[in-house]
């Protein structure tokens, strides 16, 4: 990976973006038709920042927060962070940080304090937010609570083909392994329950360090992680996973010097949109805005 950086500093990030269409990548078979939102394309930002990891690969907080806060800002369309943090969240909300704690890449948990500090600098009481993965049902804020934020890193999973934003969902069922068939294509069905539908403010996909390849139940190797130093930030979680399911095909095919398919196929991005409505996959249909370093961006 190259070292030259692009001249959008850190400070930059709330002033700058690059919208473009996103387009290329092709073999993931993402082309289904999604309709979540209103006529137009969804928007999804990438913001990226070498500087989010230090020398030894610990997440810098700092510089995750300034990402964090540009790509908000630029996701609502605002001047500052602040504005855009206020127009996702209001004081009288109560929220749960869908998180996720796979031991081998978890959220980062620097991610979570700032999805915090972020929420109540909005309004919010300290007292109605609350981030949890596995104890969700039966969490008391998340019991009663009228917004969501969802934040979790991209990875290959063995049931899913991907562990993504859609799957990180899976928690706000009684048994998971009812969704698992045909490669957990059913998975935004989990989305349009009474205790989750319409609830989701921000999808939060951490692509700072993924894994891109992996067999077995419960994978992971070193060897297939690499510091790709983003995050993908959206309200549509389909949009968001399709662009992040993109790179981890980019990745793999630069890796293995050949097309490697993440198998199983991740069919349950796609079908996220056309059947249960939540956002859309096509690449026609998705707007990127490009905020930091861009280079190695598989996309």
């Amino acid at each position: 990976m190259g070292s030259k950086k692009s001249g959008i500093s850190r400070r930059d990030f709330l002033k700058t973006g690059a919208r473009i269409a996103m387009g290329g990548a092709a073999g993931l078979s993402l082309a289904g038709s999604s309709h979540g939102e209103a006529a137009g394309k969804s928007r999804v930002v990438m913001v990226r920042d070498k500087g989010v990891l230090d020398g030894q690969d610990r997440i810098r907080p700092a510089a995750l927060g300034e990402m964090l806060d540009g790509a908000v800002a630029a996701l609502m369309d605002e001047r500052d962070a602040a504005s855009a943090w206020k127009r996702i969240v209001s004081p009288g909300d109560v929220v749960g940080i869908k998180t996720n704690v796979w031991p081998y890449l978890p959220t980062p948990e620097p991610l979570n304090e700032i999805l915090r500090e972020r929420l109540i600098g909005a309004g919010v009481r300290q007292e109605n937010v609350s981030a949890d993965d596995r104890g969700v049902l039966a969490n008391p804020v998340f019991r009663r609570s009228t917004a969501l934020v969802n934040v979790r890193p991209m990875r290959t999973h063995h049931w899913a083909g991907l562990g993504s934003l859609i799957k990180n969902y899976i928690m706000f069922v009684p048994i998971p392994s009812n969704y698992h068939d045909n490669a957990c294509e059913r998975l935004g069905a989990i989305w349009n329950l009474s205790h989750v539908k319409g609830r989701t403010r921000l999808n939060v996909l951490v692509m700072i360090t993924p894994l891109f390849h992996g067999t077995g139940p419960h994978h992971y190797s070193p060897g297939y992680v690499w510091p790709y130093y983003g995050l993908i930030v959206s309200k549509d979680p389909v949009a968001a996973d399709a662009t992040g399911a993109r790179i981890i095909e980019a990745k793999r095919r630069a890796h293995f010097g050949e097309d490697r398919p993440i198998s199983p196929n991740p069919r349950h991005i796609v079908v996220a949109g056309s059947r249960f409505g939540l956002g859309r996959s096509r690449p026609e249909e998705i707007e990127i805005i490009r905020l930091g370093w861009n280079e190695d961006s598989l996309i």
